[in-house]
């Protein structure tokens, strides 16, 4: 509990005099109060400002952004919701209560508006919580109670069920001067409870035209919002690598558990470019985007926005490491462990947060290793 305590962070910040907190994945990565509380202490977040990271955290707040921005969503309880996110700096609530459903009676109706199957969500869930799969209205009301007991107090909203579609998202990164880039991005279609088991990049499903339709769509959403640090646009896609169709899904503002399959094939260092970003110092002037885009160092500060990348370098597939009972539907679980042994190798990398001998405790997440194969 202690990571995603953030009074606990800003007091050890300050006890140690600390420049900058680097939040990671998960925890209080997503908490706009922690970068809000260290302005207020003169010390650097490295990640996005406390607005973006509300606005674009917020997965209904987001969609009604990617509306606003152009990006193409699927049929869903906010529908038509606009804002001027660049001259109002948020999503007002008058609006975000309108794309939300208060109670069974409206969530009903909302459903027969957008037709089945479809999801209904919780704003604040994740991690396969808050989110049900309804396929008519007899099926409504429960899912809706189950949603709200699951993340007691957060909004709920609803949302069409895209069928037979893949996962795909683009990693961005912007600074503070308005620079954003997409780093390619991964495949993360293969998945079990709605959690992610095995990522891979670069994202081959989709052809080269339409996926660079989903990274320039990525970037001005990222610009729409004044957005600075490492994030990633996630996608549904439908279709395969001749064409189709893709929707906007969510924006995880920070970094995934699955950023090395980006840094391999990039050859950038995302950890470390958060902390170039969060120093102040423009995406055009740091080492690895400079490699990237294959321009000398007497160019630091060139603008990138005409400019072609490197193509991808290779192909990785990374695969989660869990512990889940398979008599129990694969439902996280805790125990022992008995012996782990494992040894990286030049092509294939992995990490563990539990040793042998260890374990994995009842509140912990069920993920505690992560394998990577260039």
């Amino acid at each position: 509990k202690n990571y995603a305590n953030v009074d606990l962070i800003a007091d050890i910040a300050e006890r140690f005099q600390c420049d900058a907190v680097w939040a990671g994945w998960g925890h209080a990565s997503e908490k706009p109060k922690l970068p809000r509380t260290l302005k207020r202490m003169g010390i650097a977040f490295m990640g996005p400002g406390a607005d973006a990271m509300y606005a674009l955290g917020d997965k209904v707040a987001s969609t009604i952004l990617a509306q606003s921005a152009q990006v193409p969503t699927v049929s869903w309880s906010g529908d038509g919701l606009m804002v001027r996110y660049q001259e109002q700096m948020c999503v007002p609530e008058d609006i975000f209560r309108k794309a939300c459903v208060e109670d069974e009676a409206s969530a009903v109706s909302t459903s027969s508006r957008i037709g089945y199957p479809l999801m209904i969500k919780a704003s604040e869930g994740g991690g396969g919580k808050g989110i049900r799969t309804v396929r008519n209205e007899a099926g409504v009301p429960d899912a809706y109670r189950q949603v709200c007991s699951e993340v007691p107090g957060s909004p709920v909203f609803i949302m069409r069920m895209i069928q037979n579609a893949r996962h795909l998202e683009v990693q961005v990164v912007a600074d503070e001067y308005g620079e954003a880039l997409a780093l390619y991005g991964r495949d993360c279609s293969v998945q079990r409870r709605h959690q992610k088991i095995i990522e891979e990049g670069p994202v081959i499903a989709a052809a080269p035209e339409v996926w660079k339709k989903l990274e320039q769509a990525a970037v001005r959403l990222a610009k729409e919002v004044g957005y600075v640090g490492a994030g990633t646009v996630e996608y549904l896609y439908t279709g395969d690598e001749d064409g189709g169709q893709f929707y906007f899904l969510e924006l995880n503002p920070r970094l995934q558990v699955e950023h090395p399959v980006t840094e391999w094939i990039t050859n950038v260092n995302l950890p470390a470019l958060q902390l170039q970003i969060a120093m102040g110092i423009p995406l055009g002037q740091t080492r690895d985007v400079l490699s990237l885009f294959c321009l000398p160092e007497e160019e630091r500060g060139v603008s990138l926005a005409n400019l072609e990348r490197r193509p991808p370098r290779g192909h990785v597939i990374a695969c989660r490491v869990t512990a889940e009972n398979p008599d129990e539907g694969f439902q996280p679980t805790s125990g022992g462990i008995q012996e782990l042994t494992f040894r990286n190798t030049p092509n294939v990398w992995g990490y563990f947060s539990v040793g042998a001998s260890g374990g994995v405790h009842e509140f912990s997440d069920s993920q505690f290793g992560h394998l990577f194969a260039w």
